[in-house]
């Protein structure tokens, strides 16, 4: 109902399970597919896994739980909202997530953070070796959690540059999302560094 009234959002598909999300998702080909975690058979976050880079995936669940929220983000989920979210919010976060940013709940947000800080690097992904310096720059900035808007600010560059520089560091590396790349950067311990210029990707709406 939330989505459905709301102005270019066409809902094109509702599924029971994780497994026949997946087969929607296949066939369907939306931009935004939202996921909940606790589902019979396939749960949302082996579905988030194997819808691939089909779909964006917004996960929306009752269960705040870091097990949960890492997880997903891991599996390729675009972000991570609650099912307390206004429906103003849950609109905007789709749009959001259509149109290439990530987007997590505050709290979820601080709890990240938390644990990243508490992991130690782990080895340098071998793919980073393939980016320009620009590139990492806006990995970096990625992993600090910024929206394409921000990142042109802080880089000097403009926005459909921004989004050209994280289509591509998305393609090099093999991710998914900018959730991923965050991910990423964190566990190579990438942030703390210094930033210099960068590139980045945006899109539509059909959850």
């Amino acid at each position: 109902m939330i989505l459905g009234g709301a102005d270019g959002i066409e809902v094109v598909g509702e599924a029971a399970d994780g497994a026949a999300a997946v087969r929607m998702a296949l066939a369907l080909r939306p931009d935004v597919v939202l996921m909940d975690i606790r589902m019979p058979g396939v749960d949302g976050i082996e579905a988030t896994r194997r819808i691939g880079d089909v779909a964006e995936v917004l996960v929306l669940t009752t269960f705040d739980l870091d097990e949960y929220v890492s997880g997903a983000l891991r599996a390729g989920a675009a972000g991570f909202l609650l099912k307390s979210v206004e429906a103003p919010a849950l609109v905007e976060a789709v749009r959001r997530v259509a149109a290439g940013d990530g987007v997590l709940a505050p709290g979820v947000t601080r709890r990240v953070m938390r644990e990243f800080a508490s992991v130690a690097p782990r080895p340098r992904p071998a793919g980073l070796d393939s980016l320009t310096d620009r590139e990492v720059d806006v990995l970096r900035c990625l992993g600090e959690g910024l929206s394409n808007h921000q990142i042109g600010r802080k880089l000097h560059i403009g926005e459909t540059t921004v989004k050209t520089h994280v289509s591509r560091v998305l393609t090099k590396l093999d991710l998914r999302s900018r959730v991923q790349a965050a991910i990423l950067a964190q566990d190579a311990g990438l942030l703390g560094g210094r930033a210099g210029g960068g590139q980045v990707s945006d899109g539509p709406a059909r959850p």
